[in-house]
This record gives C-alpha cells, structure tokens and sequence, in this order.
C-alpha cells in the first residue's frame, strides 16, 4: 500500500476540510481521517461519522474494574446503596458491619445483582479490629484502593438532657471511625501512592437542628477532618473528599418520612420540595471513587436537592 507523507505546510489546509466536513459545511456529510500526517493509501480515506472513534468518557473516567472498595456501615441504609453503586462501576467491595447475620444478607442480595462482594465484620471504633480487618483484606482480597467511611449513628434529645454516654458513643461511632479506620487504610495507600477516601458528612455539617446538638458536631468534625486529611494525604496522591446526603429516605429516617408534618416541613424548607431517594447518592459516590475526581481534594459534595443553598 502506498504511503504519502504530507507536508506540515499543509497540515492547516487539510484540518480545515476535516472541520468543514465534520460540522456539515460540505454536502458531502462525511470526514477526512488522517494517521498522523500520513494519508493510508493512495488517495484520502473518506469514512462516514460515526466510524472514527470517540472516546468513551464513562470508561476512561468512572470505570472501577480492578479496584476495591471498602464500605464501612454498609449492611443497610446509605452505605448498601453506595457499595451496590461502586460494585455497579466495576469495584470488588467490601462490606463492614458488626452484625453477621445482615452483613450476609446484603452481600448475598448483591451479589444476586452479578456483583463482586466480601464481607468483613469488625467494630469501627476498636482499633485492635480495624488493623487486623485492614491487614486481611489487603492480604486476601488485595490492596484497598477505595475507602468510604459510612459508619455512623444518631440519638435525638434535648441538649440539656443529652445523656453522656450517649454523647461518647455518638462520637465514638462519627468520629473515632473516621480517624481509625482512616488512617489506617491510609497507611497503606501511602506506600501505593494513590487511593480514594470519602467520608460520609451531613446538611448537618453546615445547619443545625433542634434536638441533635451532638450529632451535628460530629458531622461538623468529620467535616474539618476531610478536609485536614486532604492536606496531609494530598502529596501521596490520595483525595480525600466528603459526600454530604440531605433528607433521604431510610430506615433510620422512617419516623421522619412518617411524620407528615416533618415531611411537609421539608418538602417546603428544601428547593427540590421533597425527600431525596438513597440511588441519588449513587452518582455522587461513583464520582469521588474514580479518576473523574483525580483533582478534587478536600471538597464537601452536599447531595441535598439545595436544603444547604437555602434560607
């Protein structure tokens, strides 16, 4: 096959004809393909649109095959639907939780859906646990490449009679988790030079609420702690950003959607005009966990139909 070399002089000539070809100025509704500078044959190859190649964007960006994805309180709730999501991308995920018997059962329900799944049991607050945890996914499993810090609880009272245990355990579970199991998967991300962590925040690391005083300053932590762990993890190569759901329907927040006049309350104080749906987290989530996000760093992605944008 004869193979003509085009003179760079008439490079601007030829890129002319491919624009003019390839945004419908010419009748002829078809492009110029070049290799390079150099015409394949001997004459120019004239192909129809739709055979050059574009990239695929979901693959180059959000494609997770390879990867795997720890997910910490993620049996049910917020955490199942941002494991299910990050399978769906292509992760192997590990699910967390201290409850055996629903730990099961969640992996069983997605791996009905042709997903990828572990489990790993152990209490997030218990630092003896979290390393050994870490130490047998990396060996079994292989290297952590993603980390989503879900685990979390809430108990409403009235600040003044907020009782002390409750405040402990409320920090313990919020806060401690994020910092153990955190750094400890960090550790290792360091040694690879890369690695994805998101912590899971709240509306109520911005606003307050009657009746939920301490749970408000655990998200404002975690808040703070995203952003102070983007800072010293940055230079290795690792993101760490916050996802921070709004109003979701969940079984945590049963009470809530039941409560018709919370609801309507909501439905008027939030612009979107209604609860969030948990698969709208998933978007959110698969965005942080993959190379789309590889310069977002120490950022708070509120997911809240604008309740934070809103007087």
């Amino acid at each position: 096959m004869l193979s003509v070399t085009i003179p760079s002089s008439a490079c601007l000539i030829i890129h002319t004809i491919v624009l003019e070809l390839a945004y419908g100025r010419s009748n002829l509704g078809r492009r110029i393909l070049l290799d390079g500078e150099t015409v394949i044959g001997n004459s120019l190859a004239v192909m129809s649109p739709t055979s050059a190649k574009t990239p695929d964007l979901r693959k180059e960006l959000f494609d997770l095959r390879g990867r795997i994805a720890l997910v910490t309180g993620s049996s049910k709730g917020i955490g199942y639907t941002i494991a299910a999501a990050l399978g769906s991308a292509g992760a192997i995920v590990v699910l967390n939780g201290r409850e055996k018997a629903r730990l099961a059962v969640a992996r069983d329900d997605l791996a009905a859906q042709g997903l990828d799944v572990r489990v790993s049991p152990f209490d997030v607050t218990d630092p003896k646990q979290i390393g050994e945890a870490v130490e047998a996914i990396e060996r079994d499993v292989g290297p952590i490449n993603i980390l989503v810090n879900n685990a979390g609880m809430q108990y409403r009272s009235a600040f003044q009679d907020f009782p002390l245990d409750a405040w402990r355990r409320l920090q313990a579970t919020n806060v401690d988790s994020v910092f153990l199991v955190g750094q400890a998967v960090a550790r290792k991300m360091i040694l690879r030079r890369r690695g994805k962590i998101i912590n899971v925040c709240s509306v109520q690391s911005e606003l307050g609420r009657p009746n939920i005083a301490p749970y408000a300053s655990t998200k404002g932590a975690v808040k703070m702690l995203t952003k102070g762990m983007a800072i010293d993890l940055g230079k290795f190569g690792i993101q760490v950003n916050g996802l921070g759901p709004g109003y979701f329907k969940t079984e945590l927040t049963e009470a809530l959607v039941n409560d018709q006049a919370f609801t309507d309350w909501l439905a008027g104080r939030t612009p979107a005009g209604r609860w969030g749906e948990v698969d709208e987290l998933r978007g959110a989530a698969v965005f942080l966990a993959s190379d789309a996000s590889s310069f977002v760093n120490g950022h708070i992605l509120y997911i809240d139909g604008g309740i934070t944008a809103s007087l």
